[in-house]
């Protein structure tokens, strides 16, 4: 149980960081963790095909890539539903 709450954290964080990133700022901690998991996802099926290795793990779960991914994710989504960035 205390490795699957340490699990929504750390994916919590990573969509949290990845949407400052890609310039939205105000969201929620559902959405935050959904990015970081879909973020992971997307990130690591990015490093696998460009050959790099992510550098920073944390209970198997790959940061850095975690972070990239949720950037791209919902700069796509922005993008695609027309909503402008927060400042």
């Amino acid at each position: 149980m205390l490795g699957f709450i340490i699990l929504l954290i750390i994916a919590s964080i990573c969509g949290s960081i990845g949407a400052r990133i890609a310039g939205y700022s105000s969201t929620g901690c559902l959405t935050s963790i959904i990015l970081g998991f879909i973020g992971a996802l997307i990130g690591t099926y990015l490093s696998r095909e460009l050959g790099i290795k992510d550098f920073i793990y944390f209970h198997n779960i790959p940061i850095f890539w975690s972070i990239i991914g949720s950037a791209i994710f919902i700069a796509i989504i922005g993008f695609l539903s027309g909503h402008k960035k927060q400042k």
